[in-house]
């Protein structure tokens, strides 16, 4: 038996980061990965996907190279292996510093291997076994199989696997209308590949108000790509092709053809194989481990960080649950996760910049509201970049002055979401945002102004 003051297991975004607090504050930590440092993020997730993104931007940019007046020898071309280079590398640069910072962490040791709890403060790793009285899981979660028919009779690729591609699919078959599956559905249209999305419900990103879904779908199949949504009964056969997906929605064929076709409809948390009924961990029907409002589970000395928690699925989310453990344990500083505000983005192109609540979900929670909407098209910066797809909305409590939340769907709206994010946190009336002088020309300089026309 070996013994620590700490024992972390998991180096995604929130382990690496609570093991070199704790190093500094005088602790022994062992930290446990069984895979790659950096977790879904930089291995997975936001790096390479969002320099695969860039690189399908820089594509677009150069076909509309003429509405700049620039002119191009000949047709824009992708070397899809080269693109995939590129991406790699953003991932081992990143990978590579996080290892060589954790490896430089006094009184840290990193431990590669699948650690299993096998009693409450008691985990076991490549037949060893460690103890700590502080214990903090940062396991993560993977993509899901949906238990659909004929899924296990064709093949088919996740947001990991599809990474590995060094030629552009021919037709891309994406099953799921959600961020990740739009994220790659429009990345690969734009890097030459047919692509149909396929959603079962009746609208793209279900979770944002209609108006912003309709938005979005008009933006794809701007581009050419099909969206089939009210797929009722989804299903899989191989084909000469490659896979037929059965679709059979409410028109159009019954079924489509790709050569390839991506899975994106959830991800399930990395904790069946921890061990957690043998350390008496509470977890959800999903496998979400079951935490407080400062991130404890339902063991003493023991947390739960990231994904695995059910508390969000962001590297931002991840970041924040080290942040708020941190803070409690070492700084006297009482945080708590009902403290933030819910904020996210879709990084299609334009991006959607999200934070707090829908126009659909303030009205369902009572609030007397105002909106205050502006298009793209109005928004000197946009029009100046020759993008103005998508719009401004912001949803304001009549009673407090209180913004409720915002939607900026449009170019920069990821980066300008923050102002009202910010404003929130602060606590401040939508006027305080309203009054404040912004720079010229900004996608953010018509926030005020978009407040100043609520209605």
């Amino acid at each position: 038996m070996k013994t620590f003051d700490a024992i972390v297991i998991g180096a995604g975004q929130a382990g690496p980061a609570l093991a070199g607090r704790l190093s500094a504050a005088g602790q022994t930590v062992a930290i446990i990965e069984r895979k790659h440092l950096g977790g879904t993020c930089v291995n997975t997730g936001c790096m390479p996907t969002k320099a695969l993104v860039a690189s399908a931007r820089a594509a677009q940019v150069a076909r509309r190279a003429a509405d700049y007046g620039v002119v191009l020898p000949g047709p824009v071309g992708v070397d899809m292996a080269r693109v995939r280079a590129r991406a790699h590398k953003v991932t081992m640069d990143a990978r590579h510093g996080l290892e060589a910072w954790v490896g430089g962490m006094k009184g840290c040791e990193l431990i590669r291997g699948q650690a299993r709890f096998v009693g409450p403060h008691e985990i076991e790793v490549n037949g060893q076994r460690l103890t700590a009285p502080q214990i903090f899981i940062n396991v993560g979660g993977r993509a899901v199989v949906p238990d659909m028919p004929g899924v296990h009779d064709v093949t088919t690729l996740n947001n990991t696997t599809i990474l590995e591609l060094e030629t552009v699919p021919r037709h891309l078959v994406v099953v799921g209308g959600s961020y990740i599956g739009l994220e790659f559905a429009q990345m690969h249209r734009r890097f030459g590949a047919q692509v149909t999305v396929v959603e079962k419900g009746p609208r793209l990103v279900s979770r944002e108000d209609p108006e912003v879904s309709d938005a979005i779908r008009a933006i794809l199949e701007g581009e050419g790509i099909t969206v089939r949504t009210d797929a009722a009964c989804i299903s899989f056969k191989p084909h000469a092709d490659g896979v037929e997906v059965g679709v059979d929605c409410t028109s159009g064929e019954p079924s489509v053809a790709g050569s390839h076709v991506l899975l994106a409809v959830g991800r399930r948390p990395n904790t069946d194989d921890l061990g957690l009924e043998a350390a008496g961990l509470a977890a959800d029907a999903r496998g979400y481990i079951q935490v407080d409002d400062e991130l404890r589970t339902s063991v003493e000395g023991v947390w739960a960080l990231g994904d695995c928690n059910g508390k969000g699925a962001f590297t931002h989310t991840s970041w924040n649950d080290f942040e708020i453990v941190a803070a409690n344990l070492l700084d006297g500083d009482p945080r708590r996760v009902s403290d933030r505000i819910d904020t996210y983005a879709l990084y299609i192109d334009p991006p959607l910049g999200r934070c707090g609540m829908t126009e659909t979900a303030a009205r369902a929670a009572g609030h007397n509201i105002r909106i205050g909407k502006r298009p793209m098209t109005r928004v000197g910066r946009a029009v100046e970049k020759g993008e103005t797809q998508g719009f401004m909305k912001v949803v304001v409590d009549a009673d407090t002055d209180a913004i409720l939340g915002a939607a900026i769907l449009g170019v920069e709206g990821d980066e300008a979401i923050h102002a009202i994010l910010d404003t929130m946190a602060a606590k401040q009336p939508y006027t305080t945002l309203q009054r404040t002088m912004h720079i010229h020309p900004t996608v953010s300089e018509l926030i005020p102004t978009v407040l100043g026309d609520l209605a």
